[in-house]
C-alpha cells in the first residue's frame, strides 16, 4: 500500500473489544429516538420495520465492501488512509478533514443531545438542562479516554453488555404483551403526500452508522487483517436482528399514532407504562448507559483520525494534536479538539438535524470508497479478506449510498450547502498546510 502511517499506539485490542465497539458505537441513541422520525416518514407500521431492515442491509453491503479495504490497510485512520492510498493525497485529507471537523464532532453531538434528553426526563429536569448534560457528559468521557485505550475499550464491553437489559426487556415485553398490530398500523396524521420512504431509510442509517469506527483502530488491533473484517460483519449483523426485533416490539406495544404524537418521548413513556415507574427507572437507565457506551466509542475513535492526520503534519497545530500521552499512548489534545467542536455544535444545531447531515457527509466519502474496491482488485489478487458475492454486494453499497446523498439533498438542501461549504473549506486550508510544512524542510 502506499502509505502505512509510522504509528507509536499499542496494538492491545482483541477480537471482543473489537466486537464491542462494533456493536456498542452502533447501538445507542438512534434506535430509540429515531422510532416516531422513521414511523412519519414511512407512513405505516409495515413499511417502518421495512426501512430498519433496509437501512440494515444497505449498513451490512457497505461493512462487507469496507471490510475487504480495511483487511488490506490495517492503520489507524480508517476512511482517511482508505480514500488517500486509492485516489491520492488530496482526497484523504478531505475524508479525513470531515471527519475530524463535521462527521465526528457532529455525530458526538448528536447522540449526547438524544442522551440529554433521556437523562433529562430520568432526573425530572425541565429541558433547559438538556446542553449542559450533554456537555458534561462528553466531558466525562473525553476524560476517560485520556488514559490508555484499554479502560475505554473496558467500557465498551461493559455498556455493551448492559444494553443487553433493555434491549432484551423492549423486545420480550413487546413482543409477547403488546397488543397492537405491528404490521397494519398507519400514523393517520401523517397525509401519503408528506411521507417519504427514502427519508425514512435515511433515518435508520444514523442508527446504524457507527460501525466504520472501528476502522480507526486498526493501528491498535492485535491482528487487524483478520479481526477487523469479523468484528465489523459480525456486528453490523447482530445489530440488524436486534433493530428488526426492537422496532417490532415498540410497534407491538404502543400504536403508531401514539409514537408520532410522543416523538422522542417515547422511549421514556414506553418504559413507564410497561415496567411500572421502579422498573421503568431502571429500564431507562440501562438506555442511557448504552448511549454511554455509544458516546464512548465515538470520543474514542474520531481523535485517531486527528492523531493520524498530525502525525503526517496533514493539519494545522500537527505537533499539538499528534500528542500522546506518555503512559497511555492517548492522543489527548486531539480528544480535546474534537470535544470542544461538538461543544459548539451542541448550541447550534438540533440532534435530529445533526444526525441526518452527518449521515450525508459520511456517505459522500463512503461512496467513494466502495468505488475503490473495484481500483484495488486491478492492482492486487491477495487479500487478507474478500467480499462474499463480489460484484454484487458493493454494488448494493454504491446504490444505497447515492440514494442517501439525493435523499438528504432533497430534504435539507441548506443543511447540505452549509455541509459541504465545510468540507470545501479543507481544499485552502490542504494548500497552505502544504506550503508551510514544505518551507520548514
Amino acid at each position: 500500500m502506499k502509505q502505512q502511517p509510522n504509528e507509536n499506539l499499542k496494538r492491545s485490542l482483541g477480537f471482543t473489544s473489537a466486537l464491542s465497539i462494533v456493536i456498542g458505537t452502533i447501538i445507542g441513541s438512534g434506535i430509540f429516538f429515531k422510532q416516531a422520525s422513521v414511523l412519519d416518514s414511512a407512513g405505516s407500521s409495515a413499511l417502518a420495520i421495512l426501512a430498519w431492515i433496509l437501512g440494515g442491509i444497505t449498513t451490512l453491503t457497505s461493512g462487507l465492501t469496507i471490510a475487504e479495504i480495511g483487511a488490506q490497510m490495517p492503520y489507524t485512520g480508517g476512511l482517511y488512509i482508505y480514500i488517500e492510498n486509492i485516489y491520492g493525497r488530496m482526497a484523504g485529507f478531505l475524508a479525513g478533514w470531515m471527519q475530524i471537523i463535521i462527521y465526528g464532532p457532529a455525530i458526538i453531538a448528536s447522540v449526547s443531545g438524544f442522551m440529554s434528553i433521556l437523562m433529562a426526563n430520568f432526573f425530572g429536569l425541565s429541558s433547559n438542562w438538556r446542553i449542559p448534560l450533554a456537555i458534561g457528559s462528553v466531558i466525562l468521557i473525553a476524560l476517560m479516554n485520556l488514559f490508555e485505550n484499554k479502560i475505554s475499550a473496558t467500557f465498551s464491553v461493559v455498556t455493551t453488555l448492559g444494553k443487553l437489559i433493555p434491549i432484551a426487556a423492549i423486545i420480550i415485553f413487546g413482543l409477547f404483551w403488546g397488543n397492537q398490530n405491528a404490521l397494519s398500523q398507519t400514523v393517520t396524521e401523517v397525509s401519503q403526500s408528506t411521507s417519504n420512504f427514502g427519508v425514512a431509510i435515511l433515518a435508520t442509517l444514523f442508527a446504524y452508522d457507527g460501525w466504520i469506527l472501528i476502522a480507526n483502530l486498526g493501528g491498535e488491533m492485535k491482528n487487524p487483517q483478520k479481526l477487523l473484517p469479523k468484528a465489523i460483519i459480525l456486528g453490523i449483523s447482530t445489530v440488524l436482528v436486534i433493530y428488526t426485533l426492537i422496532t417490532i416490539g415498540i410497534l407491538r406495544f404502543l400504536p403508531a399514532n401514539l409514537i408520532h404524537h410522543l416523538g422522542e418521548n417515547a422511549p421514556a413513556y414506553m418504559t413507564a407504562k410497561a415496567f411500572g415507574p421502579l422498573g421503568g427507572k431502571i429500564i431507562a437507565a440501562g438506555i442511557i448507559i448504552s448511549m454511554l457506551g455509544t458516546l464512548n466509542g465515538k470520543v474514542l475513535t474520531f481523535p485517531r483520525i486527528v492523531f493520524a492526520m498530525a502525525k503526517r503534519k496533514d493539519i494545522p497545530f500537527s505537533k499539538s494534536l499528534s500528542y500522546l500521552s506518555p503512559q497511555g499512548k492517548a492522543p489527548i489534545a486531539a480528544t480535546v479538539f474534537v470535544s470542544a467542536l461538538a461543544f459548539i455544535m451542541m448550541l447550534f444545531f438540533d440532534p435530529n438535524r445533526l444526525s441526518d447531515l452527518c449521515v450525508f457527509s459520511i456517505y459522500c466519502f463512503y461512496i467513494l470508497a466502495f468505488f475503490g474496491i473495484f481500483i484495488l482488485r486491478k492492482q492486487n489478487n491477495k487479500r487478507p479478506f474478500s467480499t462474499p458475492l463480489y460484484p454484487l454486494v458493493p454494488i448494493i453499497a454504491i446504490a444505497g449510498g447515492i440514494f442517501v446523498a439525493v435523499c438528504e439533498i432533497i430534504n435539507d438542501f441548506h443543511g447540505v450547502i452549509l455541509f459541504l461549504g465545510f468540507i470545501a473549506l479543507g481544499l485552502p486550508i490542504f494548500y497552505l498546510v502544504k506550503k508551510y510544512y514544505n518551507s520548514k524542510v
